[in-house]
């Protein structure tokens, strides 16, 4: 982590059954090999696949209990089928072992067309799906757009922006642009090493411009030479695909490494937070802080060796 150019953090903090304050970090980063490191709907599901078995012991209360009809039965199988992208896209943006960060906008893009209203709706499938929408709009006004907008362009995969209005794509690459120019030359050294590239591979969701400015630096070049290269496949790894252009597009790779090292969500953290809990528990209630310290970090750390 020490040759590291940037790294991201998230955090959480909690108490323990003995009153002692915990702040757990995660941090992640991506080397110079391009390998990432970072140290409702089931419940539906249930009901449906035991409804014989559920009736069947509700029946033999003593007291009159309302059970679901077969119309609201159908219902909740409408529910699940609606709520099955959420649930994708939910665990894809909870990972650690891949980019993350660059999905969120096509992911958010995504849910936008399943949630829009058709003629063919049913009045309650009409409205939550207006409801849904309407959460999701002021949910995406909170989040670092600006951020996630550079991500999802250094993302060869999602580069042509589809999930952004047409309006706003151009705009866009000004940010990169900016970034690549005012780039460290302390960080250059990192683009000269280039090991093999990761094997991981993940699936995920489903401009042309050329410069006539003979006045255009290098950097502005490869930005615009980025532009205009082929998207890469959906099922291809972008850490793999920077890995083999690292000494194309020298410093703008640089900022690949920074953007997109950066996880989606503080997901990694809560998992670390769930750890913990599962090891500060009543019975052992008198570990000091720094021996659950070492428990933690070397449970997590077991994990990665596995």
């Amino acid at each position: 982590m020490s040759e590291a150019s940037c790294v991201a953090l998230t955090g959480d903090h909690w108490t323990s059954v003995n009153n002692d304050n915990y702040l757990g970090v995660t941090v992640h980063f991506i080397d110079a090999s391009w390998e990432l490191h970072s140290f409702a709907l089931e419940m539906l599901k249930r009901v449906r696949r035991n409804r014989d078995a559920l009736h069947t012991v509700l029946s033999q209360q003593k007291q009159n209990l309302a059970l679901p009809t077969n119309a609201e039965y159908e219902k909740l199988a409408k529910l699940e089928e609606l709520l099955e992208p959420c649930r994708y896209i939910t665990e894809l943006l909870g990972g650690n072992k891949y980019v993350s960060c660059s999905v969120v906008l096509p992911a958010l893009c995504h849910l936008q067309h399943v949630m829009k209203i058709s003629d063919d709706d049913p009045a309650y499938i009409a409205r939550f799906k207006a409801a849904f929408t309407k959460d999701l709009n002021q949910r995406r006004e909170k989040i670092n757009l600006e951020w996630l907008k550079v991500a999802t362009t250094l993302d060869p995969r999602f580069k042509d922006l589809k999930c952004l209005p047409r309006a706003e794509r151009e705009p866009v690459w000004a940010k990169p642009s900016e970034l690549v120019k005012g780039e460290e030359p302390a960080l250059q050294p990192l683009r000269e090493e280039n090991s093999e590239p990761p094997k991981k591979k993940i699936a995920l969701l489903l401009m042309d411009s050329d410069s006539d400015s003979d006045s255009e630096t290098p950097e502005d070049n490869a930005v615009e030479r980025y532009k205009v290269e082929p998207s890469a496949s959906l099922d291809q790894c972008p850490l793999k695909w920077w890995s083999e252009h690292t000494a194309v597009y020298g410093k703008m790779s640089l900022i690949a490494r920074k953007y997109l090292g950066t996880p989606a969500t503080t997901v990694p953290c809560e998992r670390l937070f769930s750890l913990a809990g599962h090891i500060v528990q009543k019975r052992r209630a008198s570990l000091s802080p720094e021996n659950v310290n070492k428990l933690v970090c070397l449970s997590d750390w077991w994990k990665k060796e596995k």
